[in-house]
């Protein structure tokens, strides 16, 4: 069988100038193709708004680095939709994509008793509500994220004595939140589950004079073996998501000014998984998927 690995024109080699971070891209897939080859599956990259008709051999897909997605987030959801009904096993599914696209679905993390980086909303951003978030969270600087968006692109960062302009607008739906200091004192920390089960655990760390944590930012990475308490922090956030069949979930975790963590985002669509801090990931998602793919006999 061959499971498709969707990508983008950034991502996808040999398609032109690539993203600073594609080289994650190259990581990924080689930890899965070997892995999948192993287990009778052929991994095969493809551009997710490539023709229908190049799909059609594919018995499966993996979201993989289709890092262009929240530009065109109802198109990305109606093509995974298209897939499935022809189908195609889609993972993650494309209704944890509706409900993963739009980061509002920490709100409802929060209702179900997971711990959560405070967070204002908003269908618009300007000066004025950044200045009533800085008052609201009592904070010296905050950041306003797009709340369809990915990969640290398009965000923002304001103090009391930097505000944006004051003709300023986001100019889409938005969330606040406080800048923890703990970003910069001890990075941010990333748990990797496969079929449910914790696989590895990642701290993430920015550049000198950044904030954002990702590869493309400067940011680098180093293997994080968690402490129970910390484990037992994300195994919670797991057992509040509203899915109990995920092939795969990173929960995105920082530690707030009492000690405890708390999700920043539950990445369920297309993160990227970490495999060199995890080596035993493409042989974890591979069995994972081998069993999901297997046909009882008849």
């Amino acid at each position: 069988m061959k499971v498709g690995f969707l990508a983008c024109p950034g991502t996808l080699p040999g398609t032109g100038p690539r993203r600073g971070d594609a080289f994650e891209h190259d990581l990924e897939v080689a930890a899965l193709r070997p892995a999948l080859a192993a287990r009778g599956l052929e991994l095969i990259e493809v551009d997710w708004r490539a023709p229908l008709e190049q799909f059609a051999d594919l018995g499966c897909v993996l979201l993989g680095t289709a890092w262009d997605y929240q530009d065109r987030a109802a198109e990305f959801v109606a093509r995974l939709d298209a897939l499935a009904a022809r189908g195609i096993e889609v993972c993650n599914p494309p209704d944890v994509v509706r409900w993963n696209i739009d980061k509002g679905y920490l709100a409802e993390l929060a209702g179900r008793g997971a711990a959560t980086v405070p967070t204002l909303w908003h269908d618009e951003v300007g000066r004025a509500e950044v200045d009533a978030a800085l008052a609201h969270f009592d904070a010296g600087r905050v950041v306003v994220k797009r709340r369809v968006g990915a990969g640290g692109e398009g965000q923002h960062s304001f103090t009391r004595d930097a505000l944006p302009d004051a003709g300023w607008r986001m100019g889409r739906p938005a969330m606040i939140q406080p800048f923890l200091p703990a970003i910069l004192e001890e990075g941010e920390f990333t748990f990797v589950f496969v079929d449910g089960r914790f696989s590895h655990g990642v701290n993430k760390r920015a550049a000198a004079g950044e904030y954002r944590i990702q590869s493309i930012f400067g940011g680098h990475e180093a293997s994080y073996d968690p402490a129970p308490a910390d484990l037992a922090t994300a195994e919670a956030v797991m057992a509040a998501l509203p899915f109990a069949d995920l092939l795969y979930a990173r929960i995105d975790m920082v530690r707030l000014p009492g000690g405890e963590l708390a999700v920043m985002e539950a990445e369920l669509i297309e993160p990227y998984l970490y495999p060199e801090q995890g080596p035993q990931l493409g042989d974890r998602l591979a069995e994972a998927l081998a069993r999901r793919l297997t046909v009882p006999a008849a």
